[in-house]
């Protein structure tokens, strides 16, 4: 017998607890066990003032961060949708169904009000709860990178001295309105090793000549070219996203973005250890040796190899590894080997002839 239709009564006030819908061998049941984020609250507190309006939970902010990174997300606007609609995502949260959930602009406030050295050291308590739990083998590192689009168009490119100008005017105008910052850089820290006035010499030479690609967040060193090329980047940047360059054409149509690059431990965790985010122009190359130590020594490891494709494969990253008493597992790039020199795969042979032939198209027959 057919029935009626279903009546649409939904605005009934029920009785129930959210702690019993979610299924109790769920996901976020698990991460809610396993990370522990009571230090958030000590991270973030001098980033508030002592009076004012309560903020948002920064343990919820952190959270919120980790759900768009699980789920995949790709903006705050869409993971405060998502957490509506998903009973798990509130109750990890703590947010009950009557309860109001944060607006996605104030997570932009916090994020800004934060910068990226809390979201670092958020980072890197991470990695340390994963050490202390025995997640990181630390004997294998692997390094890679992931291209990730921009929200900004191709079109919005205009030239590179037209946006630093208006960048330019517009923080000195939130200078002078927010004064001097009192966290300012007090210069590099000495570490307590005993050095020769020579030797100290030789280093400060050494890094003055080198970019630190760590220190400077991403950003390239545009100040210094290689001959008469250049790239798009280095003339014109995007008015909507500045920090955002052309990325490798795949096929599709030219569209900006970024590099994430990022260094694994190799045991069965696989956990992060080092990311770096660099504008789509910077090769996977250029960062890798500064991402490899600061893994090193940030978490005092000893590793036996180091595992990239060729997009690594530098003679200068090969032998930097290398020199180190570390197995650089990096197959050397075209880039990376000296003119006129091919590998063994470049040599097609001829079973039928019992010859090769050379990347020239000349026949190469065996002589006794």
């Amino acid at each position: 017998m057919l029935g009626p239709p279903k009546s649409r009564d939904l605005d009934e006030p029920i009785l129930v607890s959210l702690d019993d819908l979610v299924p109790t061998g769920h996901f976020y049941r698990h991460l809610e066990r396993s990370l522990d984020l009571a230090f958030v609250r000590d991270l973030v507190r001098d980033a508030y003032a002592g009076i004012g309006r309560p903020s948002i939970d920064p343990v919820v902010f952190f959270k919120l961060q980790l759900i768009l990174f699980f789920e995949g997300l790709r903006s705050e606007r869409q993971l405060m949708r998502v957490v509506a609609d998903r009973l798990s995502l509130r109750w990890y949260l703590g947010y009950d169904l009557s309860e109001p959930l944060p607006d996605h602009s104030s997570l932009t406030r916090i994020r800004e009000r934060y910068g990226v050295e809390i979201v670092r050291r958020f980072f890197e308590a991470i990695v340390e709860q994963s050490i202390a739990a025995g997640l990181v083998w630390g004997k294998e590192l692997s390094i890679d990178s992931t291209d990730v689009d921009a929200n900004a168009s191709i079109d919005s490119l205009q030239p590179r001295f037209v946006v630093e100008a208006h960048l330019a005017r517009l923080f000195d105008e939130q200078d002078e309105k927010g004064g001097d910052d009192p966290g300012g850089d007090s210069g590099p820290t000495h570490l307590p090793v005993m050095l020769t006035e020579e030797a100290r010499a030789e280093l400060a030479d050494r890094a003055a000549t080198r970019h630190d690609w760590i220190g400077e967040m991403g950003r390239p060193d545009r100040t210094r070219t290689s001959g008469s090329y250049r790239r798009t980047a280095d003339y014109r940047a995007s008015t909507t996203d500045p920090d955002a360059t052309p990325l490798r054409p795949n096929g599709a149509s030219a569209r900006l973005g970024y590099h994430d690059h990022y260094v694994v431990d190799g045991g069965k965790a696989r956990i992060i250890l080092t990311t770096l985010v660099t504008p789509a122009e910077v090769q996977d190359n250029q960062p890798a040796i500064d991402l490899v130590w600061r893994t090193r020594f940030r978490w005092k490891l000893y590793p036996r190899q180091v595992t990239g494709d060729t997009k690594y494969g530098t003679v200068e990253n090969i032998v930097a590894i290398e020199d180190q008493r570390v197995r650089a597992y990096v197959p050397l790039s075209a880039t990376g080997r000296k003119p006129g020199l091919f590998r063994d795969t470049d040599f097609v042979y001829n079973p039928d002839a019992d010859t090769y032939r050379c990347p020239g198209q000349a026949t190469l027959r065996f002589i006794s």
